[in-house]
């Protein structure tokens, strides 16, 4: 496990072998909007795509009619969680459009071939045109769900049409 600094992760990694904990959870209400006429935009940072990674293999597996759009940022392909899954699943779903990006390839030691840099506004616009039916899903660190949800506000998403969950303790 990476343990970058937050009290959660260095709580955990402090504890010895065999340290019996209680776990409360999961919470939280994310689920897929019913109307599939009505696309929807996953926006996922890091470990962030975990939550979202249940909606995609269902979606896929009822062969759902709904467009799904997923963007999907990590520092180097090495740090992408269920990538080559999440690959996989847009294979099999032709509604499934998944582009993912790296940030820090200088860093990375695995070749990327596709897309590079953060998800700005004008990738925002350009995948998902001006927005005005989808419902958008943020997950990721506090601030990368902060700067999207001012990013999809900029670019025309209605807040009521923006369903978003921290990580805190990231």
């Amino acid at each position: 496990m990476h343990f970058p600094y937050c009290p959660y992760k260095c709580a955990l990694s402090a504890l010895s072998n065999g340290t019996l904990v209680k776990l409360d959870g999961p919470f939280g209400s994310l689920t897929l909007h019913n109307i599939r006429a009505w696309p929807a935009v996953f926006i996922a940072g890091g470990i962030g795509i975990t939550p979202f990674m249940s909606i995609l293999r269902q979606a896929t597996k009822d062969q759902l009619p709904q467009r799904m759009i997923l963007l999907y940022s990590n520092h180097r392909p090495e740090d992408a969680a269920f990538l080559v899954e999440l690959q996989q699943l847009a294979r099999e779903n032709s509604n499934l459009q998944l582009i993912a990006t790296m940030t820090k390839m200088e860093k990375s030691r695995t070749p990327w071939d596709g897309r590079t840099g953060p998800i700005d506004e004008h990738l925002v616009i350009k995948v998902c045109g001006k927005l005005p039916t989808d419902i958008c899903y943020l997950l990721g660190p506090p601030g990368m769900v902060a700067s999207m949800r001012e990013t999809l506000s900029v670019a025309g998403v209605n807040d009521d049409d923006i369903r978003s969950e921290e990580f805190y303790g990231y």
